[in-house]
């Protein structure tokens, strides 16, 4: 439906641009209305014959690709609006995680994650839950549930996008599909006509090559977006993971202190 759209929209457009050319270019208001006027028929047929080339392609396979087609934008519009580095890191976020770690404020800090629905927010929530929960527990154990919960949210935004690779891939297959089931109706209707002539197949193979056409048509725009959306998510894994650094290298220099003064609070006792 999406692509039927945007077909129709590209050839009024083009229509228009040719009509306008015509207008500066013709030297009488006549001929280039004229002009206009054929070219605006041309642009109408021919999109009536790429609108009947899909019909011709066959409910049960057009309709499958057509719902494709939808979900592939609806995909793009979301990734659009969700793959972008405020919903991952977010500098507001990083600046009071590094003042209340700073001031050992690690509930106050559990308070923010809980109103954040970044990543790294995540991340640092199930860092200091597990922190606070096990107080006895060494900085070697809180950084691997640290580093268990960032690779999960990698994980996460990687799978995201692998629903519009999924796409890229289906629609070519579903299409052949339906071009195969078209040549096996054409090849049969060959084989019950008696003196028929072989070139009257052409018709039939070409009306079952609409649908991979069609699924082609779904398949490049979906793998294009899903290419660069991968190469941002990759980009925003690499923030994701350098802000995990700093954290837990604030986290570390906290562990270290509150070694040191627990050291000296025993030194002074036993003297």
């Amino acid at each position: 439906m999406k692509t039927r759209l945007f077909l129709i929209l590209l050839l009024s457009v083009s229509a228009v641009v040719v009509s306008l050319t015509a207008q500066e270019s013709a030297p009488a208001p006549s001929a280039a209305t004229d002009l206009s006027a054929e070219a605006a028929v041309a642009a109408a047929n021919t999109a009536q014959t790429i609108l009947d080339s899909l019909v011709d392609g066959g409910p049960f396979i057009m309709i499958p690709l057509a719902l494709l087609s939808f979900v592939a934008v609806l995909l793009i519009i979301f990734y659009i609006f969700t793959i972008r580095q405020g919903t991952v890191v977010s500098d507001k976020f990083m600046n009071a995680a590094d003042a209340l770690i700073r001031k050992q404020d690690y509930l106050g800090l559990i308070a923010v994650c809980n109103r954040e629905n970044e990543c790294i927010a995540r991340i640092v929530y199930k860092t200091l839950d597990f922190a606070t929960k096990n107080p006895t527990a060494s900085f070697d154990e809180v950084r691997e549930v640290t580093e268990a919960e960032g690779t999960r949210q990698a994980s996460i935004l990687n799978n995201r996008i692998s629903y519009l690779n999924d796409i890229g891939r289906i629609a070519p297959m579903v299409g052949l599909l339906g071009t195969v089931l078209g040549m096996i109706r054409a090849f049969e209707s060959i084989g019950k006509s008696s003196g028929v002539q072989h070139m009257e197949l052409a018709p039939g193979v070409a009306q079952a090559l609409v649908t991979t056409a069609a699924g082609l048509i779904i398949s490049l725009p979906a793998l294009i977006f899903y290419s660069i959306f991968r190469g941002k998510v990759q980009k925003l894994i690499a923030e994701l993971e350098a802000a995990m650094t700093h954290i837990m290298a604030l986290l570390a220099a906290q562990y270290k202190r509150a070694n040191y003064r627990a050291s000296a609070r025993r030194d002074n006792e036993n003297e």
